[in-house]
């Protein structure tokens, strides 16, 4: 690889499914800067997500678990920061100054705590939400984040290293600003630096006074024709933005198409960066997203927990993932080897030259085979796994198999046959076989990399929030009023 050492750009995104891209397959969204870095790297067209919700998903990320070891299992309501400390947030109509910091990730090793250790100097740009948000996290020398995970676009409540400021520009604007910030003065140290870009987009709202003009007016002629136009999925449940009628199905997917063209102009900003202080020739980018995301894909709008029981579609589990180094051999080629969020810790220390025997509870394994030969056939990497509470899902080679355990149906597909996930096998007696062997090689899996007091089978997650940590009491929302047309499964 590089004779260097060499500088990392990882842009994270928020809500944003693989399908989400400009591509052949939707020529509706217009993301002209990740279509550039596409064509300079490596595009993963099988990544998935450890877990179809933002927090689970992002620990997975830094942490190189799964949920069940790890213990985030649902997006976290609670622990995000002591609220009561920043009396100057006020103005902020929906802040919740009960709210009390937990930082859900202290016993846990980020890998940008290894890079840290190793001479790297690392800086944050964006959505944190793994509790306690406003206190800077060690392994960064330079933090700039969101005080409660999520937020509007306009007036959100951010912190730079600990101090409260209310972003006065679109946030995804301040994100990219502060991060062009933070590359001039990493780049004067002298150190090799990693920079996390985590923007809020393309997450609710979706309203057009959340977004600029300019690229609400971009779609304002858009067909949609290439984003599904269901009718509403029996289980969708009823705190999400649903498209249920012509004109909010196009507001949704107006703002939510704007929010990722702003998104990808950010990126473009950042490109630029790079290009004209000399180090797009050392820096690694990777392109990525925590969770998918239904807009009306299968009837639903959100993601994992559009629905209750929560839903494993791909539209929810998979991601866009691309990574582009400097020595790439196969620019603009497609891998279709499957891969997972776990998977990103040891191949990003391993392309840091970071070498660390991996931990018995990390599954993941590093994608530089595949990032130096992407065409070829990984026979290796042929399943992944997800999980969101009492749901837990195998996909192996093309079939997929979604377990319950209590709270609603099993669910089997064959997506050789079936690539839309529109009918249900799971009863069928000629798939009986297969679909055994998959049980057991899920929870053999999942019992190798899971701690017993994390197991998520063991706590009522129902996709409306985490409160504590998970073996805590009350630790989740448990209320049931779910459902969007109060039919549920």
């Amino acid at each position: 690889m590089l004779k260097e050492r060499p500088n990392f750009i990882f842009i994270l995104t928020d809500d944003q499914g693989a399908w989400a891209v400009e591509s052949t397959k939707n020529q509706d969204i217009k993301t002209p800067n990740l279509k550039e870095i596409s064509k300079r790297g490596i595009t993963f067209d099988e990544f998935y997500c450890t877990s179809p919700v933002c927090s689970p998903a992002r620990a997975s990320i830094v942490t190189g678990q799964i949920p069940s070891c790890h213990g985030i299992h649902d997006w976290l309501q609670r622990g995000n920061m002591d609220a009561y400390k920043y009396p100057e947030l006020e103005v902020i109509p929906d802040i919740d100054f009960n709210d009390r910091a937990i930082d859900y990730l202290e016993n846990n090793k980020t890998y940008m705590e290894y890079l840290a250790e190793s001479g790297y100097q690392c800086a944050l740009s964006g959505k944190w939400h793994l509790g306690d948000n406003p206190t800077p996290k060690k392994e960064f020398a330079y933090y700039y984040t969101i005080g409660r995970g999520g937020c509007h676009y306009y007036q959100a409540d951010t912190f730079e290293d600990g101090k409260p400021q209310l972003s006065k520009e679109y946030i995804t604007d301040s994100i990219t600003n502060q991060a062009l910030k933070y590359i001039d003065v990493l780049s004067e140290e002298g150190a090799p630096f990693y920079l996390d870009v985590h923007y809020t987009a393309p997450h609710s709202p979706w309203e057009p006074v959340e977004h600029p003009k300019e690229f609400i007016d971009m779609y304002k002629d858009c067909s949609f024709t290439d984003t599904p136009d269901l009718p509403v999925h029996p289980w969708q449940i009823n705190t999400c933005p649903v498209g249920d009628t012509p004109e909010k199905r196009r507001e949704n997917l107006t703002g939510y198409y704007a929010a990722i063209s702003a998104m990808d102009a950010g990126v473009g900003k950042i490109l630029k960066k790079l290009q004209a202080k000399g180090l797009d020739k050392n820096t690694i980018i990777i392109f990525t997203a925590d969770n998918g995301m239904n807009m009306g894909h299968h009837g639903i709008w959100g993601k994992g927990n559009g629905t209750y029981p929560p839903n494993m579609y791909d539209s929810s589990v998979k991601v866009p993932f691309i990574i582009v180094t400097p020595d790439c051999q196969s620019p603009g080629v497609v891998c279709s080897a499957m891969a997972s969020q776990y998977d990103i810790f040891p191949t990003i220390l391993e392309l840091a030259g970071c070498r660390k025997k991996q931990e018995d509870h990390q599954p993941g394994r590093s994608l530089l085979p595949q990032i130096k030969n992407p065409q070829k056939e990984a026979t290796e990497r042929i399943v992944v796994y997800d999980e969101y509470g009492k749901t837990r899902m195998i996909k192996k080679n093309k079939f997929k198999y979604i377990h319950r355990y209590g709270d609603g149906p099993c669910e089997f597909y064959d997506l050789s046959k079936d690539i839309d996930e529109t009918h249900n096998l799971y009863q069928c007696p000629e798939y009986r076989e297969q679909i055994e062997s998959m049980r057991r090689e899920m929870e053999t899996w999942f019992e190798q990399h899971s701690v017993p007091v994390m197991d998520a089978r063991k706590y009522a997650v129902t996709g409306k929030g985490q409160d504590k940590r998970c073996h805590e009491e009350n630790a989740f929302d448990q209320s049931t009023e779910f459902y969007y047309n109060d039919k549920g499964i």
